[in-house]
């Protein structure tokens, strides 16, 4: 299974066109999205600032932007070419195979989380403690597991030509209810509540809470692992189907 992961995170650092677009494009957007803002203008029904909001909500968008968008064609189009049947002629495990996929989905992530802090610490004037920005940093990455385990699901069940619509719907749903374009206090409460039990706004509220000084709400963390079991348990259940047919 190592040797898998490795073989996974080489294959997705050499595409340098999709390590451009997800790791430049979160940051560019944040730049557009605060253009005009100050780091002291506040937001309405949240208390912290603009910026500040939007430094966590990007990072997560671009997390998303990763993991999401690549992974799901990515493992349609192995599955068409027939890698996934010759490694199910090995001895991999459904977890093991689901784990690579996640890990290397994971690699590409942070980067992209690491140059929006720098852009909102250099360009935005953002001023956070030490261990908020590094709470805010693990929050954002480990986070972003759920939707790697979610492209990983949509892969296995979607064929290649209908996998990257599949995930772009549920890329661009998500993010939407997840407040990470607009702020969420904007929603409808009818809105806000069905967004709470869904990933993107329980994940950026992870960052958020670290921003007022507080831990990640135990209710957020909770959502986020049930998805993840949930995306995760389901595609290596899917390969261990596949398994027992082969």
């Amino acid at each position: 299974m190592k040797t898998l992961i490795k073989l996974e995170i080489l294959r997705v650092l050499r595409n340098r066109k999709f390590m451009f677009f997800s790791v430049i494009y979160p940051p560019v957007l944040f730049l557009l999205l605060t253009a005009g803002q100050d780091a002291h203008t506040k937001l309405d029904g949240l208390g912290i600032t603009v910026v500040a909001y939007y430094m966590v909500a990007m990072c997560a968008f671009g997390a998303m932007t990763a993991v999401l968008l690549g992974n799901a064609e990515r493992i349609a189009r192995e599955r068409e070419k027939g890698w996934v049947r010759q490694l199910r002629l090995t001895a991999l495990p459904g977890r093991g195979y689901v784990t690579a996929k996640i890990a290397s989905a994971a690699t590409i992530s942070l980067p992209s989380i690491i140059l929006v802090m720098l852009v909102a610490a250099s360009v935005k004037q953002v001023r956070l403690d030490a261990w908020q920005w590094a709470g805010i940093l693990l929050c954002s990455w480990a986070g972003s597991f759920v939707f790697a385990a979610l492209g990983v699901a949509i892969g296995y069940v979607a064929t290649a030509d209908v996998a990257r619509p599949i995930a772009m719907i549920a890329y661009f749903v998500l993010a939407a209810l997840g407040g990470l374009w607009a702020p969420f206090t904007l929603f409808p409460g009818w809105l806000q509540t069905i967004a709470d039990y869904l990933p993107a706004r329980p994940y950026a509220a992870l960052g958020q809470a670290i921003e007022f000084g507080s831990a990640p709400h135990l209710r957020d963390i909770a959502v986020l692992a049930v998805y993840l079991v949930l995306f995760a348990g389901g595609a290596a259940w899917m390969y261990r189907k596949d398994t027992a047919k082969a």
